[in-house]
């Protein structure tokens, strides 16, 4: 029995090495997946973009700019006249932070009185929001802390007022569960859509789909509505239970949410289908799913900052549905964002699905000549 059962294993061997398709999944894909998890899933902070409002003006508040300008976490991208500029910077997504010293903070250091230093925050990211501002400080406590040594002030003479736009109580519930309808929505879609065409060879009916009276694009339209539709069904169902079950703000409008959900459900399945495309078995058009969306969640800003990422992963974020989706559905729920507004989000989505859909129906016609 023993016998047999090496035998088995030397066969099993042996056809695993010589398959070239084994050789390539035995060794391309996790040398691929190793270094893109490994650039992009980190939670640790780098060149965080804030912008400062100096009201002091002295030495001692350019000593403290210092402290975060020499710091690897922030990087310093706009020097701002008044409030009203930081309100549109944090708006817009331009800054993550915004630090304020106010005018009397060399003042009441001068005169050994508690001076204060304010940092709003954009919780909409309430994961990258609770580490900078803990950077923060963490380096405001080591001013505080240079002054004492020099005599300056009292050790506790330096406070931090932090406050959170959005998400003011750092609700790490809101900034998951708001965009957790993209997430569960585009693997229900890519495995209905990756297994459409492929199904159809599998059980032997995809001949008689070849010599119906529908032409392949007829074929692809019907085979893509109906996952786009069980999509969205599951992305809005996912959507009223984050509101009313779980207490996340819904602060945009309807039309927004049908806008940006309605053009990443087609832009999903256009990939779906021309995964679809390529797959002679069901397990094939699975394989080639997963392939997808693994990458897709991680590149897609879900849980880590693509602005933590390297430079050239970011680029190729560029082409990630799932990313648009993501922000589209948190500038929905958190910010406020109309359908107007949203636009931004959309027409990458749709630009994506003009490439997508089209390769799928080529694919197809190729694949049924």
């Amino acid at each position: 029995m023993l016998f047999r059962v090496i035998t088995l294993i030397k066969k099993e061997f042996l056809m695993i090495l010589l398959d070239p398709k084994s050789r390539i999944v035995l060794i391309i894909p996790p040398i691929i997946q190793f270094f893109v998890f490994s650039y992009s899933a980190t939670f640790d902070l780098q060149n965080v973009e804030f912008a400062l409002l100096d009201e002091s003006r002295t030495e001692l508040s350019r000593s403290l700019v210092s402290h975060f300008s020499g710091s690897k976490h922030f990087e310093l991208v706009r020097v701002l006249d008044s409030s009203v500029q930081a309100a549109e910077l944090i708006n817009t997504e331009q800054v993550r932070l915004v630090i304020h010293i106010p005018r009397d903070f060399a003042d009441k250091i001068a005169e050994r009185e508690p001076a204060t230093v304010q940092v709003v925050a954009d919780g909409r990211n309430s994961n990258v929001a609770s580490i900078a501002l803990g950077y923060v400080e963490e380096i405001v406590q080591q001013f505080g802390e240079s002054l004492h040594r020099g005599n300056l002030v009292e050790s506790s003479q330096v406070a931090l007022i932090q406050r959170s736009w959005f998400n003011r109580n750092m609700e790490t519930r809101w900034f998951i569960v708001s965009a957790l309808g993209g997430i569960i929505s585009m693997v229900i879609v890519m495995i209905l859509s990756s297994l459409s065409v492929a199904r159809e060879r599998e059980f032997g009916t995809f001949d008689q789909l070849l010599v119906s009276p529908f032409q392949p694009a007829e074929i692809l339209i019907g085979k893509a509505l109906p996952c786009v539709f069980f999509g969205f069904l599951d992305a809005v169902l996912l959507s009223i239970a984050a509101v009313y079950w779980f207490g996340v703000p819904f602060r945009g409008t309807v039309a927004a949410l049908v806008l940006v959900l309605l053009a990443f459900m087609i832009a999903i399945v256009g990939v779906g289908l021309f995964v679809s495309a390529i797959s002679v078995t069901m397990q094939q058009g699975l394989l080639g799913a997963f392939v997808f969306i693994m990458p897709a969640v991680l590149l897609g800003g879900f849980t880590t900052p693509i602005s933590n990422m390297p430079m050239w992963l970011q680029r190729a974020t560029v082409i990630n549905p799932l990313k648009y989706v993501v922000q589209g559905l948190r500038d929905v729920f958190l910010t406020g964002t109309d359908s107007f507004a949203m636009w931004h989000h959309v027409w990458p989505l749709l630009l994506i699905s003009v490439v997508t859909m089209p390769a799928a129906a080529v694919m197809f016609r190729y694949r049924t000549q």
